[in-house]
């Protein structure tokens, strides 16, 4: 079993600019180009965390809380979690930040569980995280309960309709 790192050693921070390409007729961000974000930074913090290739295996819970619109700086910041084996459960919390006013609001959360791989898709061992924050304590206490939720629905039967 590989040693424990903190969880802050995986933290990862982006910041974008939210511009009218981005945006719906609402003039507010697309949905799906902060699912893109979202992925992206999960990919690159269980990268820095498992330090290889990761996989992305589900999107585990996204809500959205406030709209974003044109003009504001999105800011997204991911950290692993929890870990499996293989697996490691990615906490993204996504913010805007109004350029004039600099207040900010939350506007998205998310958990992505990723798995590193090795260059054959074969899934690796990852080292095990601990918290050192009261924020991180919560999220790595809650961590078991998210992964049971996460187990039973893949063992339901699926159905299309």
């Amino acid at each position: 079993m590989l040693e424990a790192v903190p969880m802050s050693q995986s933290r990862t921070v982006q910041t974008h600019l939210v511009l009218p390409p981005d945006t719906n007729h609402m003039n507010t961000i697309f949905g799906g180009k902060v699912l893109a974000y979202i992925d992206e930074i999960a990919a690159v913090t269980s990268m820095k965390h498992a330090k290889m290739q990761t996989v992305t295996a589900s999107f585990d819970s996204v809500d959205f809380f406030a709209p974003v619109h044109s003009g504001e700086i999105l800011e997204l910041e991911a950290v692993v979690s929890n870990t499996g084996r293989s697996s490691m459960e990615i906490y993204i919390r996504v913010q805007a930040r109004d350029i004039e006013t600099r207040d900010t609001k939350l506007t998205t959360e998310s958990f992505v569980t990723m798995v590193a791989v090795d260059t054959n898709g074969k899934p690796q061992e990852v080292a095990p995280v601990y918290p050192e924050t009261n924020e991180e304590r919560r999220l790595f206490e809650s961590g078991p309960a998210r992964r049971a939720h996460r187990k039973a629905k893949r063992e339901m039967p699926h159905s299309f309709f």
